[in-house]
């Protein structure tokens, strides 16, 4: 079986040497897919994602704002394809440490809504799944100091818990991820003085 896994973080924007009284706009965009083959039979998964981030810097070491993310994913499941579409939003508290004028290091905690819709397709006939919940989230990361308010970000996962309940059904679904040293998240920064 050969495999191959393409990840990739486009771009990010998020912390910029936390200044007092800026804005902190942002956002991540990622790709995965996978291509399996067994015996002749092909199948792939792909998903794609796109985190969205809007903050204000309370000082020098705070700063508040709101997260979002959109998901979309397709993969094989049971004689048929199975796609996932994932929305969130919620609110976010941020701390930063500088270490000089180049290196800082943050922590992201966050919390908020989330609901899913998951749509089986067999042949030509589909049944959909619709999903709510909540998740919470904690990720550290080290940012690189540049000039002119740009820089990089850089993350090697972080701890997550999502919770999620079906509409109008029995089934409930836990999710606790650990993920350092799974994944790598790079980006690029931005912050904006406010007059």
């Amino acid at each position: 079986m050969k495999k191959i896994l393409i990840s990739a973080a486009v771009t990010a924007f998020g912390m910029v040497s936390a200044q007092k009284n800026t804005l902190l706009l942002g956002g991540n965009i990622g790709y995965n897919s996978d291509n399996t083959s067994i015996s002749g039979e092909k199948s792939k998964t792909e998903s794609f994602s796109f985190t969205p981030t809007v903050g204000y810097q309370l000082s020098d070491h705070w700063t508040v704002g709101i997260n979002s993310s959109i998901t979309s994913g397709k993969r094989p499941a049971d004689f048929g394809t199975l796609k996932e579409n994932g929305f969130a939003i919620g609110p976010f508290v941020r701390y930063a440490m500088p270490l000089s004028q180049t290196f800082a290091v943050y922590g992201d905690l966050g919390a908020g809504y989330q609901n899913m819709r998951n749509t089986y397709t067999v042949a030509s006939v589909s049944s959909e799944r619709k999903l709510n919940g909540f998740y919470t989230s904690f990720t550290p990361a080290l940012f690189i100091n540049f000039k002119n308010g740009f820089g990089l970000n850089f993350n090697i996962g972080g701890i997550r818990y999502a919770y999620l309940k079906e509409d109008g059904a029995d089934f409930k679904n836990n999710k606790f991820s650990l993920s350092f040293g799974k994944e790598v998240g790079v980006g690029i920064s931005k912050n904006f003085g406010l007059k």
